[in-house]
């Protein structure tokens, strides 16, 4: 069944922009997916907090960030997509350490405390992402995730601002547990004074690692599935289980780093997601782990 059409009518007042059936596809590093129903980008934290508060409570509320670590399905998403974008990207030196708006991208926070000599968070120069997503998922990079370096993330509710620390988040391994119809908009993180010369050098090793080891210049996804307990790694078992190279469609598990899938131009997000699923499979019936996904799922599926 196609999806109903649905007005900005029945939603408050805003300022920011509202746009109806917005493609999403071209947004996201896969560069696939349908479109938001709803499609509504804030003008401010009031213009936020006032959408939370009065729009329909039974109506969906996705939270997009930088669309890194994300799979769109290719029927798009129902109800309300929401992006933050001008009002929350400011990167505010303090001294012991940033306050960081949830848009801002992960590496400019990265940057901005190396060119102030700020030591402990180089590691966010390798994620993919936005603050914002950073937390609500406690990504993490170089073995440091952002439960180590977080002293508290202020959060909009329909109920009004929150501050939570690290503790209150409930932080684990590639998640945090925010509260319900939320949205993470700033976040201080601890930093440390320290030689410009070798942050900036750590920064460099960072960068070249991943530039060495993983498809960075390619429509990926980043991680696709999470490391599973005991130590083992993801990408070992996907190779362990001959998934290096496998193609389905026009997407494909990387050669480079095979716990990345690849859209090598013109994949449906149904091909991807299905490989993903095909290597899932492959990794159970040879090792008996089940793969879980890191890559978020969301939407709907093609009618």
């Amino acid at each position: 069944m196609m999806p109903q059409p649905i007005s900005q009518a029945v939603l408050p007042p805003l300022r920011g922009r509202v746009e109806c059936d917005a493609p999403l596809g071209p947004a996201t590093w896969f560069r696939v997916g349908g479109a938001a129903d709803m499609l509504v980008r804030p003008n401010d934290l009031d213009d936020l907090l006032l959408l939370l508060r009065d729009m329909p409570a039974d109506m969906p509320l996705t939270v997009l960030g930088a669309a890194s670590n994300l799979i769109i399905r290719d029927g798009g998403i129902a109800g309300v997509v929401l992006r933050l974008a001008r009002g929350f990207g400011d990167v505010v030196m303090i001294a012991d350490g940033i306050i960081a708006g949830a848009a801002a991208l992960d590496v400019t926070v990265a940057e901005t405390a190396a060119a102030a000599g700020l030591r402990g968070l180089e590691f966010l120069v390798g994620i993919p992402g936005s603050i914002g997503g950073a937390v609500a998922m406690n990504a993490g990079a170089c073995e440091d995730e952002i439960k180590d370096v977080l002293d508290w993330a202020e959060i909009a509710t329909p109920e009004g601002l929150l501050r939570l620390d690290a503790e209150a988040l409930h932080f684990a391994y590639r998640h945090a547990q925010l509260p319900k119809r939320s949205v993470v908009v700033r976040a201080k993180l601890r930093a440390q004074p320290g030689d410009k010369v070798a942050i900036a050098a750590r920064l460099h090793a960072i960068r070249a690692t991943r530039e060495a080891t993983q498809p960075v210049r390619a429509r990926t996804g980043g991680s696709t599935f999470k490391n599973p307990p005991g130590g083992r790694k993801a990408w070992e078992l996907i190779d362990a289980a001959g998934c290096r190279g496998l193609i389905r469609g026009a997407a494909q598990v990387s050669e480079k780093h095979c716990n990345f899938l690849l859209n090598l131009g013109g994949a449906s997000a149904a091909d991807i997601e299905a490989l993903g699923e095909e290597v899932r499979a492959r990794v159970l019936a040879h090792s008996g782990i089940a793969l879980e996904w890191e890559i978020r799922r969301i939407g709907r599926a093609r009618p």
